[in-house]
This record gives C-alpha cells, structure tokens and sequence, in this order.
C-alpha cells in the first residue's frame, strides 16, 4: 500500500481483481466464465460514469494476463488520447496484427490480445467506421472492449459485432459498504448524515463518492452533512426545504428575495438549485397537473440557462411556475 499513499483515493481503492468488484454480479460471472473457456468476444460496456466500467475490464485483463504480460498484451486508449481515423489505422492496427508470443509457447494464458477503448463516445464516425473493418479482420489474434456512456453513440455496426453489458448507476447499499471501507483506512471521522449525503449525491456514481469524500476530508475535520455540501457548492436538504417552503407559501417578491440571500448571496448556482428543486417536486403532495406545470417550467429554466440567459430573470421563472402550480392546486381544491 506504501507506493499508493500519493495516489488519489479513487485509484487507491480501485478493485484490482473481479472478486473485488461490489456489483454487477451477472456481469462479473459472465466474463468470469468467458476466461475460464478462453471463450472471449468482442465487449461493449455503456452506462453512465462511475459505475465500474474501466475497473472490471481492466480486472478481467489483470485475470487473463498475469504478471509482465499485461503491458505487452493490453492496449488501452483513454479520453486523452485522439480519437482520430489515424489512431484507428496505425495504433490500434500496428498492436492488432502482431501475434501473442505467449499462446505459442504453450502458455495457460488467453491466447489473444485485448484493446480496450475507455470513453468510446469521443471517436468519430470515420474512426469508428475504420475500427468495424479491423475488428473483423483480427479477430484471430485481438478482442475489444468498448466503452461508452451512451450507446446510442457507437454505430450499429460495431455494436452488432460487440456483446453488450450494461453498467445500471451502482444501489446505495452497494456504495455504502465500500464507503465505510475507506472510511476506517484513512481513520476519518463520519457522521450518519455526512454518509447519508454522500450517498445522495453521488446517484449511484462510485467515484464521485470517493471523489467527494477525499475532498472533504482534506478540508474537514469530520465528514458530516454540511461539510459535504459546503465542499461541492450545493445547498444542503434543509435549504431546499425552505426554498420550496417559501416559493408554495410566500408572495412572489418574498421568494425571490429569499432565495437570493439564501442562494446567490452563498455563491450557489442557479442550474444545482433547479436540479434539487426537481428532486423534491416529486416528493410534494399536489395534483398531477400542478406537479407537471412545475417540472415543465424548470425545464424550460435548464435550458435556458444553458442558452446563457440571465441568472435573475430565469429565477423569476421559476417562481412563476411555482405560483402557477399553485393555483392549479387551488382550483383542484374548489372542484
């Protein structure tokens, strides 16, 4: 462990075997059983970032080739590498048509290579037209691993030549066992609802979990709900409370003024409020309609943001969605 005391915490707690890996059990014995019969096919893995992705194909990898032969047998291209036509046609090709020493020597070894491409929704289309053809011609001596947080960006032909694996956002009690892992090595002090929060934040991602903890651990003294939330620049629970108490209860001049101060005075955005107040919409005792009316126009606020639009208007937005759902709500009353 001394040589991964530098480390980020991410990488130092990174599963290193497929035995390690706290989910996607399924998948787990699938590929277990592909290296056991020397049975690989091409892999494609989506789903969104943090889910264990990278970490279990680079486990299987470490299974099929031990020892020296990971870095002479494995070619992995990440997000900062180009993803250009020409990587595609010499990088990838120049690894491919090179055979594996080891298969013919009477290793116990998987007799073919693997190339895994980390973030595959960064290649062209040319690029990835070129990869169809290659994986075709050596499929002899190379297996692939895609991997993509949206499916939808890899062309169907590459897909059709891939067996698909979908990494689902990781279950709270999953992360939470893990969490506590990390917890007890670095001797960190963690409340219940400093856990509750990471949780809640991270939306089944397992690296923004360890991410934020890190990050408040190298700020704070202990990990609690308020620390969390003060360290990624989000309101905590209570806030939102009284954002939404405000905007259901008080005229239009008071909610926007209290969430000013509340918000903007604190240096929150307004794109993180509107993504809470999405949340705890769901959670409000009101008509269908009204709940619509809200969501509707929050959306129409994200996307306007996103336009660049001003921070103060789109606020007053928000809080005419709010009062048009509840005079929705008032009129549901009286029917």
């Amino acid at each position: 462990m001394e040589a991964k005391t530098n480390l980020p915490w991410v990488a130092k707690y990174r599963p290193e075997s497929l035995t390690d890996i706290v989910a996607h059990e399924e998948i787990v014995k699938t590929l277990s059983k592909f290296i056991e019969n020397k049975t690989m096919p091409h892999l494609l893995f989506y789903g969104p970032p943090g889910t264990g992705k990278t970490t279990t194909v680079l486990a299987a990898a470490r299974k099929m080739y031990t020892g020296s032969k990971m870095s002479s047998m494995v070619l992995e291209l990440n997000a900062s590498d180009d993803r250009g036509i020409d990587v595609v046609r010499n990088t990838i090709v120049n690894f491919a048509q090179t055979k594996s020493l080891f298969s013919k020597a009477g290793d116990t070894a998987v007799p073919f290579k693997l190339v895994i491409l980390d973030e595959a929704d960064a290649m062209t289309k040319d690029a990835q037209n070129a990869l169809r053809r290659i994986i075709e011609k050596y499929t002899d001596n190379v297996r692939f691993c895609i991997i993509c947080n949206y499916l939808s960006s890899i062309i169907p032909a590459i897909q059709s030549r891939c067996t698909r694996f979908r990494f689902a956002p990781l279950e709270m009690k999953l992360i939470a066992p893990r969490l506590d892992y990390v917890v007890e090595q670095e001797n960190l002090k963690m409340s219940e609802d400093g856990k509750q929060a990471l949780l809640t934040v991270s939306k089944g991602d397992m690296r923004t979990v360890i991410n934020t903890l890190q990050s408040t651990a190298m700020s704070f003294n202990e990990i609690t709900e308020t620390t969390v939330y003060q360290c990624i620049g989000q309101p905590t629970p209570a806030e939102m409370k009284q954002a939404v108490n405000a905007l259901l209860n008080d005229s239009a001049k008071t909610s926007i003024k209290k969430i000013k101060t509340q918000f903007f005075n604190n240096g929150y955005a307004l794109q993180d409020v509107i993504t809470h107040l999405h949340d705890l919409a769901y959670s409000l005792d009101i008509p269908d309609e009204a709940l619509c009316c809200i969501v509707s126009g929050l959306g129409e606020v994200e996307e306007n943001l996103a336009s660049g639009c001003s921070n103060e208007m789109q606020l007053a937005s928000v809080v005419a969605s709010f009062f048009e759902a509840k005079r929705i709500c008032a009129n549901s009353l009286k029917a």
